[in-house]
């Protein structure tokens, strides 16, 4: 049963901590607060599960159904299934009854799950007497896909914070300090006498512990989270059965940035939290002098907005949360890695990155963050507006960055594009908005052509815009359109005739272009 007064964690950060696939979700809200786990048990009706989530062990169809409508009744947040041919009946059953719904893989064992489930709620609780402990758990499997390694967050005396879930064989000294939550005494007296901690309290560098068989150790990363001169904690980075990521020392760098901000608003609650900051600057609601101050920013300094959109938004919500939450820290740990003063927020589906102090667009930066993103099986296009004289101006950047996104949209095979990449696509692109929106704009003519073709079968507007398309050039056009330059020069012919054109006129042929290529987009 659950410790009522244990404030628990997300449900959305406990599914982080644990990781998917393991664990899916399929029915429900994901930010009911979790404060235990439990095995159901529909014999019994007197049984009480406030704030848990449950594990509906042997259930399956019409007894699957039952048993989640049971555990909303008596109070359960969550319920996990193994999914079988009644799935949909059951997810209809949780969503009838407010609870959540998640399915795990049928080769995972009902004793394992929970107890995996209860050390991350058991961590939440010890960690996080604030609200930010499932962040760091968040971070953590943020960092662990990014390196390749299995990673822990310790605190300045070594004790546990978060850690990632791990797939790999983990050696003696990470086993003994997740399960003990702090580092078992005889292995820091071998990292302080290897002057490992000299050098992660001293200095911003990543720090490489060697492997040492024959005392269980094995090779590691590991980094220093410091606010200025004050040492917070360490990240520490255990190599599996592959060799770290090719840019593992980087984004550890960004995470311990991103960690020592999270650490640091543990200690100070009262402040406007971070995300509030970052998303007012980027819709204007909030003066950049404000955020300035309260983050430490020079407001006089140019920046530049880079904005990641999934390329399709998910419409299960409670799997979009979750994945843009993954989003939201892959790109943090890469904004942070290339500038300490990274903000970082989201707005609807879209993640944004201001990045202060930079006057040109960051294209190797939104290469590095697309790869990763795709790394981690999130599918996203990235954009990047232009540099702004000053942070009061990142509005500006933003939307160019969003008007990137929106013509990238329509060009799948693109996953990264500056404003000046683009800019002639996204300004044509506005500007036949804008016709489009206004009536008195539209040329009747054009409208002819458009009605002849539906009323005849000729394809009138095709032809003529591959004509102007091709500045006139009848044989160019004709290729294109794999048809005889006498047939195109009759087909011109014919809509000349049809809308009374005159393509003579240099204006006119400009405005029946842009009208041609309003009705065939």
């Amino acid at each position: 049963m659950s410790d009522r007064t244990n404030p628990g964690t997300s449900l959305r950060q406990l599914l982080l901590a644990v990781g998917e696939p393991l664990l899916e979700p399929v029915a429900g809200s994901l930010d009911a607060r979790v404060r235990g786990v439990g095995i159901f048990d529909p014999d019994d009706d007197l049984g009480s599960y406030p704030g848990e989530v449950v594990l509906v062990v042997g259930a399956r169809g019409r007894e699957a159904v039952r048993s989640v409508r049971a555990a909303a009744r008596a109070g359960a947040v969550a319920a996990v299934v193994k999914p079988d041919s009644r799935l949909d009946d059951v997810r209809a059953a949780a969503e009838d009854s407010g609870i959540a719904l998640l399915t795990v893989g049928p080769n995972m064992r009902w004793d394992q799950l929970q107890t995996l489930l209860r050390e991350v709620l058991d961590a939440a609780a010890a960690a996080t007497s604030d609200t930010d402990g499932g962040d760091l758990f968040a971070l953590a499997q943020t960092v662990a896909v990014l390196t390749g390694g299995s990673v822990t967050i310790e605190d300045a005396g070594n004790r546990v914070l978060a850690y990632s879930r791990s797939d790999d064989e983990i050696d003696e000294l990470r086993r003994l300090s997740i399960l003990g939550w702090e580092g078992p005494e005889q292995y820091l007296s071998l990292l302080r006498e290897w002057g490992v901690y000299q050098r992660l309290r001293s200095s911003e560098e990543v720090v490489r512990v060697e492997e040492r068989p024959e005392l269980g150790i094995r090779r590691r990363l590991a980094v220093g989270i410091r606010a200025g001169t004050q040492h917070l904690g360490t990240i520490w980075v255990q190599e599996g059965a592959q060799p770290f990521a090719e840019r593992a020392e980087s984004a550890l760098l960004g995470a311990a940035r991103l960690a020592a901000v999270r650490l640091l608003r543990r200690r100070s609650p009262s402040v406007r939290p971070r995300e509030d900051l970052v998303a007012g600057l980027l819709e204007g609601r909030i003066s950049a002098d404000l955020v300035a101050g309260q983050l430490g920013l020079d407001p006089a300094a140019p920046a530049v907005v880079l904005a990641v959109a999934p390329r399709e938004v998910e419409r299960d919500r409670p799997a979009h949360e979750l994945h843009q939450l993954e989003a939201t820290n892959i790109v943090s740990v890469h904004a942070t890695s290339f500038r300490r003063t990274a903000l970082v927020g989201t707005l609807g589906s879209r993640v944004y990155a201001v990045l202060p102090e930079v006057r040109t667009s960051p294209v190797p930066l939104g290469r590095q963050v697309v790869a990763a993103l795709h790394r981690a099986g999130l599918r996203a296009q990235a954009g990047l507006g232009s540099a702004v004289p000053t942070l009061a101006e990142v509005v500006t950047s933003r939307s160019e960055a969003d008007r990137v996104l929106d013509a990238m949209a329509r060009t799948p095979d693109r996953d990264l594009a500056t404003i000046a990449d683009l800019r002639g696509e996204i300004l044509l692109d506005e500007t036949l908005t804008l016709i489009e929106a206004n009536p008195q704009l539209r040329d009747p003519a054009v409208a002819a052509l458009v009605a002849h073709d539906a009323d005849h079968g000729t394809e009138l507007v095709p032809s003529l815009l591959a004509y102007l398309d091709a500045l006139g050039d009848v044989r160019a056009a004709a290729n294109g359109l794999h048809i005889h330059p006498n047939t195109l020069r009759h087909r011109i012919r014919r809509a000349v005739a049809v809308g009374g054109l005159h393509l003579d006129d240099p204006r006119e042929r400009l405005f029946c272009h842009l009208q041609l290529l309003l009705v065939t987009r």
